[in-house]
């Protein structure tokens, strides 16, 4: 008895002071793609306040799913973290299923980070300015375009299958292991577009290496200026938008969530993060708890269930 509650007592005691060494946090794609500009303006302030270093650890591969997996198999001790898209926690597991695995059931949800739409952006030698004489094109050439993704199921690709659907148009798919080395096709012309998220293609775009025809929220935004809106770039049935979040092992102390999402929210709240986020097209879109997020993913579940059902997307 006295062992039992000395154990329970250094347990305790590790909780209040965790966390005690580096926190981990795991990219699901490669380097410079959206998903690790947004691990790397959050490493700094979220470091800050936990008090240790914040270690970012790119394991791309399988749409997101080996990073998810390997966080979920990692131990529930509050020093592993995931930062996770849509396609990682709602949408890989409807399209390939891995035994044994579930993230919604074997991951904890933290915070959302941030959201934003995403951008269709072209390679300038297509030679079309508008959205509507992409549709034109891609009427005239039925698929005879390349569009590049950051894996199959991800919510670039599903975003241009709803495109497909709603505008009648067809187009080849080609997957890339992240955000990054998509675009990078699409500049070489590999690939002729992407439905891209903000970080990874606005510098280009403002370079004029690619060009941007639409965002695909229904109206424009602030944060991707001059750039129109679907209603007014002419397929008014279509709009998507794309979040991140913070995902633990399921089973990780209570107190080290608290922690961490104090710790997230705080990164969130410096002016400095919000400056950066939107200069690439992103805004910070933090969750009031752990359990307001966790009711989010709920809802939001059923809109990406949805859209692979009625997309009738399959895995490569």
């Amino acid at each position: 008895m006295k062992l039992l509650f000395l154990g329970l007592l250094l347990a305790g005691q590790a909780l209040a002071q965790y966390p005690t060494k580096p926190v981990r946090l795991v990219v699901g794609f490669a380097p410079s793609g959206a998903a690790d500009f947004v691990a790397r303006t959050l490493q700094e302030p979220m470091q800050r306040a936990l008090g240790q270093p914040l270690v970012i650890d790119n394991r791309p591969g399988a749409g997101s799913s080996i990073a998810a997996e390997h966080v979920a198999k990692s131990p529930a001790d509050g020093y592993t973290l995931l930062i996770a898209s849509p396609s990682s926690i709602l949408v890989n597991p409807l399209i390939s299923p891995r035994a044994g695995f579930d993230p919604v059931r074997d991951l904890a949800p933290v915070t959302k980070v941030t959201s934003s739409p995403l951008v269709v952006a072209v390679n300038p030698s297509l030679g079309v300015g508008t959205l509507r004489e992409l549709i034109t094109y891609l009427k005239r050439n039925p698929g005879k375009l390349n569009f590049a993704s950051s894996g199959n199921g991800s919510a670039p690709h599903l975003a241009a299958v709803l495109f497909q659907r709603l505008a009648g148009v067809e187009m080849v798919h080609v997957p890339y292991k992240g955000g990054a080395p998509a675009v990078q096709s699409v500049l070489a012309g590999d690939t002729q577009l992407s439905f891209a998220t903000p970080p990874s293609v606005l510098p280009l775009v403002q370079a004029g290496r690619l060009k941007a025809l639409a965002v695909t929220s229904r109206n424009r935004t602030p944060l991707v200026p001059g750039v129109p809106g679907m209603a007014e770039a002419g397929l008014a049935a279509y709009e998507i938008s794309f979040w991140y979040g913070l995902f633990v092992p399921s089973g990780t102390p209570a107190e080290a969530v608290r922690k961490l999402y104090a710790a997230a929210n705080r990164a969130l709240e410096a002016s400095e993060t919000g400056k950066t986020l939107a200069r690439e097209g992103t805004e910070t879109s933090g969750s009031g708890s752990p359990e307001e997020f966790a009711s989010f993913l709920a809802e939001d579940a059923k809109l990406w269930a949805r859209l692979v059902k009625d997309a009738g997307v399959k895995p490569d």
